[in-house]
């Protein structure tokens, strides 16, 4: 996987994380210190977080970090597109 796949594939697990938990991208954002333009860029596979920014975003969605990371449940069901 090239890290462009890598960052697009961890923008919609935060995304999908962060639609599960109801929040908007600025509730998101305030509660991982940072800005809602960079969460926006995160989720558009824009920008790569640091570990830090990582364990900070993990910590608003309340998961683990490596959960970001579980790009399988990204995967549609059988019979979906």
């Amino acid at each position: 996987m090239d890290s462009a796949s890598l960052k697009q594939q961890f923008g919609r697990r935060v995304r999908s994380l962060r639609k599960l938990r109801d929040l908007t991208q600025d509730q998101l954002a305030e509660a991982a210190q940072v800005s809602a333009e960079y969460v926006g860029k995160v989720e558009r596979g824009l920008a790569a977080p640091s570990f830090d920014a990582i364990a900070r975003i993990a910590d608003a969605l309340e998961v683990e970090p490596a959960s970001l990371f579980d790009f399988d449940s990204l995967k549609a069901p059988h019979g979906n597109s």
